[in-house]
């Protein structure tokens, strides 16, 4: 391996304990203790058994009071819980993909946003039955976005994308009433289900909570992924590095956060700009760096190689090393915190959607029309800023690691061509990978994704499963934070081949790829959703009859549900090692561990002991491959 090794959840802890000295010279507070305010948490919340949706409570479900004054039991509140909880996922996540929708639709030549990958467009257009011959590119990007925007709204019929399923899973879902509509009727229908007076039937609001997750997966987030290709083009692999230590002491410092593309592709192109590098060094910086913090961060990484600094729980970590000059947010996952704290240090917190505003930022709204004028201000903004920065508080980490990213579906497909000595002509299909997994090479795919959650010690589940799992020659796409988690431990360098088992190693040296596939952001889990339905059509099998699993190890946020139900709806089991808010319902538990396995063909595992996770994912995968014969 020479000189190669992983920086271990010791070392990030070190460096962050060494951050938050700094943190307390100047009065800040952090996660960590906030945790430790909040902490224990209430256990009517964690088990999911107290409602507030009417003003005659809020009720909770005691042995002493076993109903709400409605009358409605635990079941149906836990249920009504999860129902919710669903819907601001699906509802953010799909959010998320109409801005993107928008943006085509904005894009023109010469433009702010122009088309990058026009083959991807033609093929979508196809998908939504738009013409093509003969026409300008920017006229058949608006009417497919147009078509796009119009998934979300349509009066009949199910999600357009689900067309690129098995047949046998979209008629399974059909069957049983879970084949997403339009993307906000999902939403909407899910509000007025859980409404009072209206659903307390388990049953009824779990396949409800599934048909919303899959009007995400399978409409709002795979548009978002989609048309964000088109727009800024579909990733292919890159090299790139990962962990603090991509900030650099001498440059101008700007940090991406959050989850919009739009925003931080704007950021990076005025970012290269000479004019604003020249600038830069006029006010005594030696250059600008970009880094990112969460999916804003993957985006970025897979098409530009811009470095990742660091997932969820790192975003407070970036302004405490006393050398960010601006962090520039979007939307989701970040911490109203970042407005006290930047003004401990320099830094300029600027927030740029109607979506997300927050006290103490700098609010510069952001707008495809007004998206470079706007992104000019804001990197030029921070230049400004440089001079503001105090030296004596300028602590950044010793630390980053190599990482290859970008592997979109197209590239994986591409990628894999190579591998096999098949002398069937398999080009352009996920064969290669299938005679891999047959001949026993490969024994499964894993996709790991999801959040940080303090419940968990932060990165150490990611980072120990893949580390077991690549041992036991399953490969793994990863995306969102769980992506940046191996990032940063080195788990997406070529030369973490060496950690796994003989055949996966043997795939990574003829593949010449690293163990741990990067796939993008989390709205990108819906490339392996596309992945899983190809590898099904290609093999002749259910996409439940796959060896491959899904796992969220450290997930925290209500699009986490979201994307935990249209993976299961999909067909594909899922491991969480952290529970879900409803262990106060056994009907609703056993819903969820088991009976929904009947209307999708898979279901969940809740495993909070990590080892006892990856042996229960290992042994599902065995079990699968038993089943089909290989």
């Amino acid at each position: 391996m020479g000189d190669f090794k992983l920086t271990s959840v010791e070392e990030f802890e070190a460096a962050t304990a060494r951050l938050l000295e700094t943190g307390a010279k100047v009065g800040a507070d952090s996660w960590q203790m906030r945790v430790k305010n909040q902490t224990p948490h209430c256990k009517f919340g964690e088990q999911g058994i107290c409602c507030r949706i009417c003003a005659m409570g809020p009720c909770r479900i005691t042995p002493k009071a076993p109903r709400g004054i409605c009358g409605c039991d635990v079941h149906g509140i836990v249920g009504r819980n999860y129902l919710k909880f669903t819907a601001g996922g699906a509802a953010t996540h799909s959010d998320h993909g109409r801005e993107i929708c928008h943006t085509l639709h904005c894009a023109e030549e010469g433009g702010n946003y122009q088309v990058k990958d026009p083959a991807k467009l033609l093929k979508l257009a196809k998908e939504f039955g738009v013409e093509t011959e003969g026409r300008d590119i920017y006229d058949v990007a608006h009417e497919v976005a147009e078509a796009g925007l119009m998934e979300y709204g349509k009066p009949f019929g199910f999600q357009k994308f689900l067309d690129r399923m098995p047949e046998s899973q979209k008629e399974l879902l059909i069957k049983n009433e879970l084949a997403p509509r339009a993307i906000d009727r999902e939403v909407a229908s899910s509000m007025h289900m859980t409404h009072m007076g209206c659903s307390s039937k388990p049953e009824a609001l779990i396949k409800q909570s599934i048909r919303c997750g899959m009007g995400d997966g399978w409409g709002g987030s795979m548009m978002g992924t989609e048309f964000s290709d088109v727009l800024f083009g579909t990733p292919k692999p890159i090299d790139t590095e990962a962990n603090l230590g991509v900030m650099n002491a001498d440059n101008v410092n700007i940090v991406v956060h959050g989850h919009d593309p739009s925003l931080s592709e704007m950021i990076c192109e005025y970012a290269d700009d000479p004019e604003m590098i020249a600038y830069a060094k006029e006010m005594g910086a030696k250059g600008i760096t970009v880094s990112g913090v969460c999916c804003t961060s993957n985006e970025v990484a897979m098409r530009r190689g811009v470095p990742m600094a660091g997932n969820f729980l790192q975003q407070e970590n970036v302004v405490l090393t006393g050398a960010c000059e601006a962090i520039v947010v979007d939307v989701q996952c970040i911490f109203p915190a970042l407005g006290p704290l930047s003004k401990c240090f320099h830094t300029k917190f600027i927030t740029t959607s109607p979506i997300a505003q927050m006290p103490d930022s700098d609010f510069i709204r952001f707008s495809p029309e007004n998206a470079g004028e706007n992104a000019k201000a804001i990197v030029k903004m921070a230049i400004e800023n440089f001079k503001n920065r105090k030296p004596e508080l300028v602590h950044i980490p010793d630390m980053k690691q190599k990482a290859t990213v970008g592997y979109s579906l197209e590239a994986i497909v591409k990628t894999l061509d190579g591998v096999t000595n098949s002398q069937v002509d398999v080009t352009g299909t996920t064969k290669p990978l299938l005679e891999c997994v047959t001949s026993g090479v490969l024994r499964g795919a894993v996709a790991m994704v999801g959040c940080n959650n303090p419940k968990v010690r932060p990165d150490t589940a990611h980072i120990e499963l893949m580390k077991k799992l690549i041992a036991n020659d399953i490969i793994i796409v990863a995306s969102g934070c769980s992506a940046q988690a191996a990032a940063r431990a080195g788990l997406m360098d070529k030369r973490a081949k060496d950690l796994c088992g003989a055949g996966l190693k043997r795939v990574c040296e003829l593949a010449d790829i690293p163990p741990v596939l990067h796939m993008g952001s989390c709205v990108d889990i819906s490339r392996m959703m596309n992945l899983v339905a190809e590898l099904a059509k290609d093999s002749g099998l259910k996409i439940s009859q796959l060896p491959v699993v899904g796992c969220a190890p450290e997930w925290m946020s209500e699009k986490a549900v979201s994307i935990g139900n249209y993976v299961v709806g999909t067909g594909i089991d899922t491991f969480l090692g952290v529970e879900p808010y409803v262990s106060g319902s056994t009907e609703v538990e056993q819903l969820l561990t088991d009976g929904v396995r009947e209307w999708t063909g898979a279901a969940y595992t809740v495993e909070k002991d990590i080892d006892k996770l990856g042996d229960a994912m290992i042994q599902r995968i065995e079990e699968k491959r038993a089943a089909i014969g290989i």
